[in-house]
């Protein structure tokens, strides 16, 4: 091609291009100029609004319309969050329930109810192959028996349940929480050794100068229930100390202490009505070691005295230092459901 007609054709196709744009730009600067027209409009007539003007003479939103737009911004936000991108949940499957009762417990749970021994020495037994059900050996630790049909035995004499006892004592000074002590101190037990012919033990324990309401009975799965801490058995300690308990000191208890071995808070703290401040009443679920008189230790006051005036829906009344009476069934049946 010549070279003349190569610059015709280059020129051609840049005044193409110039007129394109020419055109795209009118067509563009018309429709600023509308949306300029169009914005004196809407100002205009949003000028009449008197709460916009007055926004607008502010130079924000009012609190109504900023509230507004946030609650829009905040919906728009979660459905973008949770159409978009958010997996749909599968219909959960249904819960599977629990297994009825059968009434079935575990052999050595009924040797120990018989009055034999523990659950640990049944064991033993079982093991041992001692124990016979409906007339054959069993040694597997994990049998279950249907305590209202099936027999028992060991060395060849029928085990029978126990009938379940149940004992509140008002514990006086000096006797220690066990059933027997090497050393020959006073315990529990011989305050309540004419109180019933079964084996009976006391749940939980109190220290050797701690007085008050300790329950003994043979119910291994009360006691159980109410020994572990997630059922959170209430306590209430009537607490004499050697000095007057300052209020900085009533309210850092109240708070809650670090002790060496966690942090420690009482559900409730009073001083004793009518008495001195060197008196307080403390509420506490928790079953650690010696905790009141370790709380009251660790701020450098000695208890003097320590008497547990409550035990879940337990309480003295009536029932006087050293003495025991048995649980009535209006008792009983609230402290299982107490427990539940």
């Amino acid at each position: 091609m010549p070279l003349n007609s190569r610059r015709n054709s280059r020129e051609d196709k840049s005044k193409k291009r110039k007129s394109n744009s020419e055109s795209f730009n009118s067509k563009d600067n018309s429709k600023r100029s509308f949306s300029k027209q169009d914005n004196k409009k809407s100002f205009a007539k949003a000028s009449n609004n008197k709460s916009f003007s007055k926004s607008m003479g502010k130079g924000r939103f009012s609190k109504s319309d900023k509230a507004s737009s946030q609650h829009l911004d905040h919906n728009e936000e979660n459905v973008f969050k949770y159409t978009k991108y958010r997996k749909v949940r599968q219909p959960s499957k249904p819960a599977i329930r629990e297994a009825k009762d059968d009434g079935l417990i575990r052999l050595n749970r009924y040797i120990a109810n018989a009055g034999i021994c523990s659950r640990r020495k049944a064991d033993e037994l079982i093991a041992a192959g001692v124990i016979t059900v409906n007339g054959e050996v069993v040694t597997s630790l994990g049998t279950k028996v249907d305590p209202a049909k099936d027999e028992i035995r060991y060395n060849n004499e029928r085990l029978k349940r126990e009938k379940m006892v149940y004992i509140l004592l008002n514990k006086p000074k000096d006797y220690i929480t066990t059933t027997d002590d090497p050393q020959e101190r006073r315990t529990v037990m011989q305050l309540v050794a004419k109180a019933t012919k079964e084996r009976i033990y006391p749940v939980g324990r109190l220290d050797r100068n701690t007085t008050g309401l300790l329950l003994l009975t043979n119910d291994g799965q009360l006691a159980e229930k109410l020994s572990h801490p997630r059922n959170n058995v209430t306590k209430i300690y009537h607490v004499e100390l050697n000095k007057n308990l300052t209020q900085g000191d009533f309210n850092k208890i109240q708070f809650g202490l670090e002790l060496e071995d966690g942090f420690i808070k009482p559900d409730d703290l009073s001083y004793i009505a009518g008495a001195s401040k060197r008196e307080v009443g403390i509420q506490i679920h928790s079953g650690k070691n010696r905790i009141v008189r370790r709380i009251f230790e660790s701020l450098g006051y000695e208890v003097v005295k320590l008497d547990r005036v409550v035990y879940a829906n337990l309480t003295k009344k009536d029932l006087p230092r050293g003495r025991w009476r048995y649980l009535d069934e209006k008792e009983l049946i609230q402290l299982k459901h107490f427990i539940k």
